[in-house]
């Protein structure tokens, strides 16, 4: 059985159709890089309906002085390695450039306690590029700060480079250059031709007539003197032997003090920042000039409200008609939560008044859809990996209880496939 509290199934997955345009209110790709995602789709029968980003036109703009700069060519997230393009680039400052390139020259430190991503991206590269490398690009992803996210959770690849190879760019070259050559490389992210509307339509066709569904909110979990679970919804009880908790990690810490409290304290310490997404949709004849790129980064020492902007139908075909364009704006945060509280008219206002400043386009948007994700996004502060590693030690002794989502090895949809999975499969082996 599914105890789902909201209305529909999918969590943060939610898909619209408007005016022809495929509109996600909530994440819209899964990285390429990552199998659990395409596995899933494989198995429901939709291999044929995956696209590819369109990484050929893939630049990326970050707003400074009021202008938008191109990320420098050969950037992996905050790491240069291709000179030229770091040399000709106004993102960054000469004294910036200079100390990337010496960076080279680091020998290893190895630190013996987590850092956060500031303090890491800093000891490499200086603060210019917390400033206007991680933490855009973080806050894209995160909605979080580089100054509490923790390095070993966060970027663990980047760690193990820099305890290896001192240099964190001479570590991702040698790794580059160790990779399997490719003619023909992947796209950095895949989703559906329809929206990932889809992948939750198919996985409840999958399981109709084989799960109960009931849509109704959990109020407290408790253990069984048989060593299971009782649940309790809608003032009704029910017996399981087995439970995975796939809600928010702040959810499980309140339903669970009764079956471990220390699991349940160590869920609460699980930040999460609130989001928000705004699609805006336009005739394309309403700009100037077509948008160039996959979209804009608005670093915090930049930002008025928004975080940034993705251009829907440059990044992924088949999501806009000819002749129509779809800015996908992003806003909240850790730092404007309360962005989520104004009135939908506050908020359209406000994204129409920074896309005439950022973009140039006056005219009235054709559509708006804003969606809140209250407290949906999680955060791996400093230390999550200690407390997820205890986490982990204290489920082992419970026979049966299993957790699940975005909360602990991973935010991305193919992580939550795969800790999904392998619940399912340790339930199926017991």
């Amino acid at each position: 059985m599914i105890l789902e509290s909201r209305s529909r199934l999918g969590g943060v997955i939610q898909t619209e159709k408007i005016e022809g345009c495929t509109i996600e209110a909530g994440p819209d790709s899964f990285l390429a890089v990552k199998p659990a995602a395409m596995d899933l789709i494989r198995e429901l029968g939709m291999a044929g309906d995956v696209i590819g980003s369109n990484d050929h036109l893939r630049i990326t703009y970050v707003r400074k002085g009021g202008k938008l700069v191109p990320l420098p060519d050969g950037l992996m997230m905050m790491v240069p390695t291709k000179i030229l393009p770091l040399v000709g680039t106004g993102l960054l400052s000469l004294g910036t450039k200079i100390r990337m390139g010496l960076e080279l020259i680091r020998a290893p430190k190895p630190h013996t306690e987590d850092q956060s991503v500031a303090d890491f991206v800093r000891e490499h590269y200086g603060q210019e590029a917390v400033d206007y490398l991680a933490e855009p690009l973080l806050s894209g992803i995160y909605g979080g700060d580089p100054r509490e996210l923790s390095v070993a959770a966060v970027l663990p690849r980047f760690v193990e480079l820099a305890a290896k190879y001192g240099s964190l760019t001479r570590g991702v070259l040698a790794s580059r250059a160790q990779a399997p050559k490719t003619t023909t490389p992947a796209p950095l992210f895949r989703t559906l031709k329809g929206g990932l509307g889809q992948l939750v339509e198919a996985l409840e066709t999958s399981i109709r007539g084989k799960v109960t569904v009931r849509q109704t909110r959990v109020e407290c979990v408790e253990r069984t003197a048989s060593g299971g679970f009782r649940v309790r919804a809608d003032g009704e009880w029910m017996e399981a032997d087995r439970l995975i908790m796939a809600c928010e990690a702040h959810s499980g810490a309140a339903l669970l003090p009764a079956v471990d409290g220390r699991i349940a304290e160590l869920l609460g310490k699980v930040g999460y920042s609130s989001s928000m997404t705004v699609a805006v949709g336009y005739d394309a004849a309403d700009f100037a000039q077509p948008p160039a790129g996959f979209g804009f980064l608005v670093p915090k020492k930049e930002r008025k409200r928004l975080v940034a902007c993705t251009w829907v139908g440059t990044k992924f075909s088949y999501r806009v008609p000819e002749g129509k364009i779809v800015a996908r704006c992003f806003l909240g945060g850790m730092e404007d939560a309360g962005v989520l509280k104004e009135s939908d008219e506050a908020i359209a206002a406000t994204v129409e008044a920074e896309l005439r400043e950022v973009a140039g386009v006056t005219a009235k948007p054709k559509f708006t859809r804003i969606a809140r994700w209250p407290r949906s996004m999680a955060q791996y502060t400093v230390g999550h990996t200690v407390r997820q590693a205890e986490l982990e030690a204290r489920l082992g002794e419970i026979a049966g209880l299993h957790v699940a989502g975005n909360a602990y090895q991973g935010i991305g949809i193919p992580d939550c496939i795969r800790m999904g999975r392998a619940a399912a499969e340790s339930i199926l082996k017991s």
